[in-house]
């Protein structure tokens, strides 16, 4: 029988766990010799640390609530790749001498396209929760993703903002040495020509240029634009919201999930970004059980609210846990055991968790599930729909 979060949830509520927690960043983990490893990287230090310490964080609440249950154990180990992919590599190694049999992949696409081509040479299973360029899972038959890839994104976002009216005259600045922002805008355009939406404005910039977006803003404005579209990371987000407002520019913002964790971002001020509208597959504030429960947990172990990444890498942990209990995966197999049977669980199974109900996979590891919008109100996030 498949499990839910919300039967697992119920039953936890019951039972009691022990876990242990290791010592720095590391995340918990069950220390019994019993239990399946899974194992992960992600940029716990750095620039990008937002997004690897929400998954970690996540990751960690789902394992211990599942061990509580007494039944099948996991055994839980992020190593630091400082979203860097020669650390990722060997954050990896380090990973398999340590015999992890399944991974939560990394945390960010270009260290993603380099241990899931190294999961996919050693057959160990490679689950991620956000890295999500198309590459990532493209010719690898035993890695897959929770979240939306970049494709998926920018053809959604397109038609978000068509549908809602959001804006008639549409400017769009992405950084174009980086395949997640380039990938997003190529579909974002190529879907608003197909439904018609004018975008008047389109201006780049490289890791080397992400200080000054004076020119872009101002491109945009002379333009008329009454939108921009941001598809990046929330780094640079935040440097185009302040210094928008420092030219005075009064425009709707709109960006990805990348830009999720700006609100956490050290020094940033919250009232920037009021009002900019995010695509993502949670949203902190609904009222469904499962969700108030998650955030919770969250709150009191971590003292802030879980961001996508966080929701996505607490599904990521149940469904290999779903995926696991159907396949009758049991601790004493070898990870190219359960490689095998965590691919046909996959992509035959049907999945509900705080980012989507009655999720699937296909054989291209990529998942099918429901984007929403959420719009930033008074420093947190809030429902558009």
């Amino acid at each position: 029988m498949k499990k839910t979060i919300a039967v697992v949830l119920a039953v936890v509520m019951m039972l009691v766990g022990v876990v242990a927690c290791t010592s720095g960043n590391q995340p918990a983990t069950t220390n019994t010799s019993s239990a399946i490893k899974i194992g992960a990287t992600g940029p716990l230090t750095g620039g990008a640390a937002i997004y690897g310490q929400a998954c970690a964080n996540a990751a960690v609440i789902a394992v211990e609530e599942i061990n509580a249950l007494g039944g099948l154990q996991f055994e839980l180990k992020y190593e630091d790749d400082v979203h860097d992919v020669e650390k990722a590599a060997n954050a990896y190694n380090a990973l398999k001498d340590w015999g992890a049999q399944i991974t939560l992949g990394s945390v960010t696409s270009d260290p993603a396209k380099v241990t899931s081509a190294l999961c996919y040479e050693d057959g160990i299973f490679f689950l991620t929760p956000s890295a999500s360029a198309a590459t990532v899972t493209e010719g690898k038959d035993n890695v897959f993703q929770m979240c939306f890839i970049d494709p998926t994104q920018g053809i959604a976002g397109a038609n978000y903002i068509k549908d809602k009216n959001l804006g008639t005259k549409v400017a769009v600045i992405y950084k174009n040495d980086e395949d997640y922002s380039t990938y997003i805008y190529q579909n974002f355009a190529a879907e608003a020509e197909k439904i018609g939406l004018n975008i008047v404005s389109t201006t780049t910039f490289t890791a080397d240029s992400q200080n000054d977006f004076s020119v872009q803003l101002g491109d945009a404005q002379a333009a008329g634009a009454d939108l921009i579209f941001l598809p990046m990371y929330y780094e640079p987000a935040s440097l185009i919201l302040a210094q928008a407002n420092q030219m005075g520019i009064d425009i709707t913002f709109f960006g990805v999930d990348g830009m999720d964790g700006i609100l956490e971002m050290n020094g940033f001020d919250k009232s920037l970004a009021e009002g900019v509208i995010l695509m993502t597959a949670f949203d902190a504030n609904a009222s469904d059980e499962n969700t108030k429960s998650f955030v919770k947990k969250y709150q009191e172990k971590y003292g802030e609210i879980p961001n996508q990444f966080a929701a996505d890498a607490y599904d990521c942990v149940y469904a290999i846990y779903q995926a696991c209990v159907n396949g009758n995966v049991t601790a004493d197999m070898t990870a190219q055991q359960i490689n095998e049977i965590m691919k046909q669980q996959f992509t035959s199974m049907t999945f509900n968790g705080l980012t989507g109900q009655n999720m699937t996979w296909g054989t291209d590891g990529r998942v099918s599930k429901d984007a929403i919008a959420v719009v930033i109100k008074n420093g947190a996030y809030a429902s558009m729909d």
